[in-house]
C-alpha cells in the first residue's frame, strides 16, 4: 500500500514509526539517512504526521543535514522541510536552529546556465530547487523572510529566476510572492531587475508559474516605479490574454489582481484600453458560473463552495479594476454602454467585505457621470448603497457613504429621494460618531450633499449635526478637514445655524485650516468661513484668530471659487469693522457733545450764582 495514502501514514504514526525514522537521521549510515528522508518526504503530506514529526523534534536533524556533502540528503532535507514548515511552530523551529541560512546557501547554483548540461549540473540544480522549496514554505512567516533577507536571498533569487528551468522557476517565483508582501522585498525585486523575468515568464506554456508570476506582479505593483516597470517590458499584454482562462480561478485571479494594481497608472489605463480591457473585464462580471448566482456561506470543503471562493477572488479584482478605469470619464462611458453597470449593482447585496469595498468604490466614480445615476436608481443601487452605511466594516461604510456623494449631487429630485429612505438621514448622522477618520470624513461629505436640499438640511439639524460636526473641527487630518469645511458651509444656510457654529466654538479651529498646505483644504475652509462670516460675532472671532491675513493671501490664488470666497469673506469682516468704526464714531460724537452741553450747563449755572452773589454785596453797602 503506497505511502500517500492517509491510512498508510496514519499507521505509521501510531505504531512509532515516526520516532524510528527520526532516529535513523542521526545515525552514520547514509543509506539509512536516505531510506529515512523518502518515507519522511512522503507521509509529511499529511497535516497530521506534520506536526508529529514537529513534535518528536524531527526538524533538528534534517537542517543539521542540509551540510551534508551528500546532494541526495541535502535534496530530501530540504523537500522534507518544505513539507513540514506549512505551519507557524515549524518554521519557527527551522529559523531557531539556523535552517533559514543554511537553505539559502543551498540556493547558490555557479552552473544554473551551463551547456551542455552534465549530470553534475543536473544535481547541483535540484539542489537548488529543492531549497527554494523549503525556502517557500518558510517565507510565510515575517520573521523568516528578515532572516532570508539577512542570509542574502535576494541575489540568489534573481539569479536562479533567470534559469530555464520551470521546475526551478516555480518555487524561486513562489517564493518572491510571499516575500513581496514586505516593502523591502517590493524595492529589491524592482532595483535587483526581476520585473522583466516576471513579465517573461507570463508567456510560459506553464499555467502554476504564469499564475505565480502574476500574483507576484500584483503584489508589487502597488508600488509606482513598479507598475511603469510592467508597462515598459510589455507586461500588459499577457496579463490581459490571461483573462480568459475561464478554467483556471486561481490563475485568472492573479491575472486580474494585476491588472487591477497595475490599472492605478493613467498611463497603463491607456495601454489596457488600446487591448478592450473594459469589454472584457465586464464580461468576467457577467460570465460567472451558476454558483455564484444563488450561494451561501457554509463551512464545507465541498467542490461547489471551493468554487465560490476562488471566483470571489476573481470578483474582487475585477471590480477594483473596474474602478481604476472609471477614474477616467471616457472609460464610464465605455462601462455603461457594455452595459456593466447592472451587474456592479448586484454586487452590493453579497457579504464578502473586499468585494464591497470594491464595488461601492466603482460605483462611486462611475457616479460621477450624471447620465448613469439613473441606470444605477433603476437597479436600487442607491438603497443598497445607503443601506450598506449599516455595514459593521468600516471601509465598507466609508466608501459606500463616498459613493452617495455624487449619487445625490447628480440625481433628479435628489431631496425627495433621500427623504424616501426611512431613517437615513438619522443614520447618516449618527456616524458621525464614528472611531475612523475615513467614515467621518465620507458622512460629512455626503452631508454637504443632502444639505442642499432645504428640507432636508431641517431634518439633519434637528438630529443635532451642528453639535457634532462642530465638535470634528479640532481635527489636524486634511482628510476630513475638507469635506467637514465643506458640511458647515453648506449647513450655515438653515435658521441659526451660523450662530450656533459660533457658540459651538468652530470658528477659531476653521481658520487654522488655512495653515494647510492643501489647496483643496483652503477652498473648502473659505467657503465656510465666508458663510460663518455673516454673522457679527463670527467675524469677531475670525479676526481675533488671524484670518485676515491668510485670506488676503488667497485672493491672490489662481482658483477663482478660492479667490471669490476668501474676498467675500475678507469683504464681511471688513464691512464689520466699518460698521463697529461708525457705530464707534457716533458714540464719541454723541459723547463729546453730552460733554459739551454739561459744560455749558456748568457755565451758566457759576455765571447765574456770581450775580446773585454781586446783588447781595450791593443791598449790604446801601444798608
Amino acid at each position: 500500500m503506497p505511502l500517500r495514502t492517509e491510512v498508510c501514514q496514519l499507521a505509521v504514526r501510531d505504531v512509532g514509526g515516526v520516532d524510528v525514522l527520526i532516529n535513523l537521521l542521526e545515525t552514520d549510515e547514509v543509506r539509512c539517512k536516505l531510506g529515512a528522508l523518502k518515507i519522511l518526504k512522503e507521509i509529511s503530506h499529511n497535516p497530521a504526521l506534520r506536526r508529529a514529526i514537529s513534535d518528536r523534534g524531527g526538524i533538528k536533524p534534517m537542517v543539521e543535514l542540509l551540510r551534508s556533502p551528500n546532494r541526495d540528503l541535502k535534496c530530501l532535507s530540504a523537500e522534507a522541510i518544505a513539507n513540514v514548515a506549512k505551519f507557524p511552530r515549524a518554521r519557527r523551529t527551522v529559523r531557531q536552529n539556523s535552517g533559514i541560512k543554511k537553505l539559502v546557501a543551498l540556493l547558490d547554483c555557479p552552473n544554473l546556465n551551463s551547456y551542455p548540461m552534465t549530470p553534475e549540473v543536473e544535481r547541483d540544480i535540484e539542489v537548488a530547487r529543492c531549497g527554494a522549496l523549503a525556502l517557500w514554505s518558510c517565507s510565510k512567516s515575517a520573521r523568516s523572510k528578515v532572516a532570508m533577507k539577512k542570509a542574502g536571498v535576494i541575489s540568489l533569487l534573481a539569479r536562479l529566476l533567470k534559469s530555464p528551468h520551470e521546475a526551478m522557476l516555480i518555487p524561486v517565483v513562489g517564493t518572491l510572492e510571499e516575500c513581496a508582501s514586505e516593502q523591502s522585498y517590493r524595492v529589491a525585486i524592482r532595483t535587483e531587475g526581476m520585473i522583466e523575468d516576471l513579465v517573461a515568464n507570463l508567456r510560459s506554456d506553464n499555467q502554476e508559474l504564469q499564475m505565480h508570476c502574476a500574483a507576484t506582479i500584483f503584489k508589487c505593483a502597488a508600488d509606482a516605479e513598479t507598475r511603469d516597470l510592467v508597462r515598459y517590458h510589455g507586461g500588459l499584454s499577457p496579463l490581459v490574454d490571461l483573462l480568459s482562462q475561464q478554467d483556471n480561478k486561481e490563475l485568472q485571479a492573479a491575472a486580474t489582481g494585476a491588472v487591477w494594481k497595475c490599472a492605478i497608472s493613467p498611463e497603463n489605463v491607456a495601454e489596457l484600453q488600446k487591448q478592450g480591457i473594459i469589454e472584457k473585464l465586464v464580461k468576467l462580471l457577467t460570465d460567472q458560473p451558476e454558483e455564484m448566482k444563488n450561494y451561501l456561506y457554509v463551512n464545507s470543503v465541498s467542490a461547489r463552495v471551493k468554487l465560490v471562493s476562488r471566483t470571489e477572488k476573481v470578483l474582487v479584482n475585477v471590480v477594483g479594476a473596474l474602478g481604476e478605469m472609471a477614474a477616467d470619464v471616457k472609460n464610464v462611458n465605455l462601462i455603461k454602454r457594455t452595459n456593466g453597470i447592472p451587474p456592479l449593482v448586484s454586487l452590493l447585496t453579497g457579504t464578502n467585505q473586499e468585494l464591497l469595498v470594491n464595488t461601492t468604490r466603482a460605483l462611486g466614480r462611475i457616479a460621477v457621470d450624471p447620465d448613469s445615476v439613473p441606470i444605477i436608481d433603476r437597479n436600487d443601487g442607491i438603497r443598497l448603497l445607503w443601506s450598506l452605511l449599516k455595514n459593521p466594516n468600516p471601509d465598507v461604510q466609508a466608501n459606500a457613504a463616498w459613493a452617495l456623494c455624487p449619487c445625490i449631487e447628480n440625481a433628479k429630485d435628489s431631496g425627495e429621494m433621500v427623504r424616501s429612505f426611512v431613517g437615513g438621514l438619522e443614520i447618516i448622522v449618527s456616524l458621525l460618531h464614528s472611531e475612523h477618520v475615513n467614515v467621518r470624513a465620507a458622512v460629512c461629505g455626503a452631508i454637504s450633499k443632502i444639505a442642499m436640499d432645504e428640507e432636508n438640511l431641517a431634518v439633519i439639524t434637528d438630529h443635532g449635526v451642528v453639535p457634532l460636526i462642530s465638535s470634528l473641527s479640532h481635527t489636524k487630518n486634511d482628510v476630513l478637514r475638507r469635506p467637514l469645511a465643506d458640511a458647515i458651509a453648506r449647513c450655515c444656510c438653515w435658521g441659526t445655524n451660523r450662530s450656533e457654529f459660533g457658540k459651538a466654538g468652530a470658528v477659531r479651529p476653521l481658520v487654522s485650516y488655512l495653515k494647510s498646505t492643501d489647496p483643496e483644504v483652503h477652498c473648502s475652509t473659505a467657503k465656510a468661513l465666508y458663510q460663518l462670516s455673516r454673522q457679527p460675532e463670527n467675524c469677531m472671532e475670525m479676526h481675533a484668530a488671524g484670518a485676515v491675513d491668510y485670506l488676503l493671501e488667497m485672493v491672490g490664488s489662481k482658483n477663482a471659487e478660492l479667490q471669490s470666497a476668501a474676498a467675500a469673506c475678507i469683504s464681511n469682516i471688513r464691512r464689520l469693522a466699518l460698521a463697529t468704526e461708525k457705530v464707534l464714531q457716533e458714540r464719541r460724537v454723541k459723547a463729546q457733545a453730552e460733554y459739551m452741553k454739561q459744560l455749558a450747563h456748568q457755565r451758566q449755572q457759576l455765571e447765574a450764582g456770581g450775580k446773585q452773589v454781586d446783588e447781595e454785596g450791593e443791598e449790604e453797602e446801601e444798608e
